[in-house]
């Protein structure tokens, strides 16, 4: 394992652990019952997993394929497509794992703006396609003679026009700055809490909330495309229930699964590279000890930089070098 500097939490793997996590990790190669799949993490490439799922047995499945750009993940290389090689890619794949989607399912397809507009014809090929959230990433890099590309897509899709979405699942506390007060002296649309004064309100397709992962938070790890917590809880809250089945087809180092299981859900994600797998299994043991939600606490969604009182909360302590280093001796007892 790297040595790291004493603020750094990024997760990382021991030889012993990964070797203990492999373990848990399992590949498919007959068709399988969900109760032989579920909450469980598959190592395996997509189109071999893909043969052997049960069908319709998910609720809301969450994607973030490799965008249509040149990027290494842990050693292996997806190299840039033009437009109609990629646009054929992720028609092959859709195709193969529509037949998991319940009826009533939804979906959420991550994107860059390239990726977006080569991946919106397959997408309404396939599904209905309702909404196009932009999210803010505050990093990116700057260009001479472009913009700073700094935001990403997510489209929203359904299979049918049944599906389920919960608006006050996911509504976003803002500080009021212009604190308007009826005749009688009473807050007008925002909540007094002495110091605290704000209101929540309805989610747009624009976020600017959202934090992406970097080295002093403890969901990071050195995936290259990994996503934050509470963009995935967003998507989990709003478009599924407790209990409900949440399918990630390309896992990366395991956000949406363990997301998912802190928010009471069902999951199940497949992912090809070893190592990522076994960061995703890791991830949801820790998942035991802290179930909190950087940037989410008492059922709402906090702006970002607004205080959260999810530091204050007695029962979701921070993970601390000693969680970490209890679960690193459970994983070598395995």
């Amino acid at each position: 394992m790297k040595s790291k500097a004493p603020r750094n939490r990024t997760l990382c793997l021991s030889d012993a652990e990964q070797k203990s996590l492999l373990k848990k990790i399992i590949s498919l190669n007959q068709k399988n019952k969900l109760e032989e799949v579920i909450n469980r993490t598959i190592c395996q490439d997509i189109f071999d997993a893909s043969l052997y799922l049960p069908e319709n047995f998910v609720d809301l499945m969450i994607v973030d394929p490799p965008y249509n750009l040149q990027k290494n993940f842990n050693g292996k290389t997806f190299n840039r497509l033009d437009d109609d090689d990629y646009n054929a890619w992720v028609d092959a794949w859709i195709s193969r794992i529509k037949s998991v989607l319940k009826e009533d399912a939804s979906l959420y397809f991550c994107a860059d703006w390239a990726t977006s507009v080569a991946m919106y014809p397959v997408l309404k090929k396939h599904f209905k396609v309702r909404n196009r959230i932009t999210w803010e990433r505050e990093k990116g890099r700057g260009a001479k003679s472009n913009w700073k590309n700094s935001c990403e897509d997510i489209w929203f899709c359904t299979v049918s026009d049944d599906y389920y979405f919960n608006v006050e699942a996911v509504k976003l506390k803002r500080k009021v700055i212009a604190p308007y007060r009826t005749e009688e002296g009473k807050p007008k649309d925002w909540e007094d809490k002495g110091s605290e004064r704000f209101r929540l309100t309805h989610p747009s397709n624009i976020w600017t909330d959202i934090t992406i992962p970097f080295w002093s938070m403890p969901e990071n790890t050195d995936h290259p495309t990994q996503k934050p917590e509470k963009l995935i809880a967003k998507l989990i809250l709003a478009s599924s229930k407790e209990n409900d089945v949440v399918f990630d087809p390309f896992l990366g180092s395991g956000t949406t699964s363990v997301v998912a299981k802190k928010l009471n859900r069902q999951f199940l994600g497949i992912e090809v590279e070893p190592e990522y797998c076994c960061l995703a299994e890791k991830r949801l043991a820790l998942a035991d000890l802290d179930s909190s939600i950087q940037g989410y606490s008492d059922g709402v969604f906090w702006e970002r930089n607004t205080l959260s009182e999810q530091a204050k909360k007695k029962n979701h302590p921070p993970q601390t070098p000693e969680d970490l280093a209890l679960l690193e001796k459970q994983m070598t007892l395995l």
